[in-house]
């Protein structure tokens, strides 16, 4: 199977944007309450949100009463985010990625990317999310980082042998990291490029955070992931049902997908 590139890859959640706002956890309120306190983002507040998504976190963000202006490369995506914001008066959906987006000359106090900066092609996104802050704005990545804890029951390793018998040899597959070894990388912007000089030092914040799953959702969930969404059909379902079986079987149809939600925050370098 070829593996898609950056864009491709980052596009396959637009062929199941329903799914993707009914099953993916949004970003719990002390997270968004650390953002405010940390940025001072508000009423009198521009912001832009690149790759926006369905709108899990847009919907928080609005909700500070900011003028918001969320990107979004997906048609199904940008157009669910435009239903599921309307009541919002001061967003505006915008289809594009964001190194082709039109700014227009606009300027923004606070950048927000949640769970997408991995998509934006570092040699363009870093040098273009500083350009498009005023001066003193910053730049704040929000994202899941799956975890697993110390003897508690982890799906992963529940189905080793589901994806092996599946999908063998793909690299994606594994235990997720211990809590305590992803709340070390608690310096720099995480497991994305170097910005070089252009971000001042990152405040980072942890927030633990459990989704609980019956054996269908949890397939569900998995569906809507790019690992998962980039395998052939007839390898996907298979998979995901057996899945979804063991968890009912095995695990009493309860599940818990555990996640470190994390907040990087940096200022722009003038």
């Amino acid at each position: 199977m070829a593996i898609p590139n950056r864009r491709d890859l980052g596009g396959v959640f637009d062929e199941v944007p329903e799914l993707y706002d009914r099953i993916r956890p949004g970003y719990p309120d002390d997270l968004v309450a650390d953002l405010v306190t940390v940025t001072g983002v508000g009423e009198r507040s521009s912001v832009l949100e690149v790759g926006c998504g369905t709108g899990q976190a847009t919907r928080s963000l609005a909700a500070l009463g900011c003028a918001l202006t969320a990107v979004e490369p997906g048609a199904g995506m940008a157009a669910l985010a435009r239903r599921r914001l309307a009541a919002f008066g001061r967003v505006t959906v915008e289809r594009s990625t964001f190194e082709a987006w039109d700014d227009r000359g606009r300027r923004f106090d606070l950048l927000v990317a949640a769970s997408s900066w991995h998509w934006v092609d570092p040699s363009i996104g870093w040098r273009r999310a500083h350009d498009v802050l005023r001066p003193g704005g910053w730049l704040a990545l929000l994202g899941h980082v799956v975890v697993r804890r110390p003897g508690k029951p982890e799906v992963y390793a529940e189905t080793v042998d589901l994806h092996e018998r599946f999908a063998p040899g793909n690299p994606d597959w594994g235990h997720p990291p211990s809590e305590d070894d992803v709340r070390a990388t608690d310096v720099g912007w995480g497991p994305v490029a170097d910005p070089g000089g252009l971000f001042g030092p990152t405040v980072v914040r942890w927030h633990p955070t459990v989704q609980w799953l019956d054996g269908a959702g949890f397939a569900d969930l998995l569906r809507s992931t790019s690992p998962y969404r980039r395998l052939d059909r007839d390898v996907r379902e298979p998979l995901l049902d057996a899945v979804a079986e063991r968890i009912r079987t095995r695990m009493g149809d309860r599940a818990a997908r555990r996640y470190l939600s994390v907040l990087r925050v940096g200022q722009r370098a003038d």
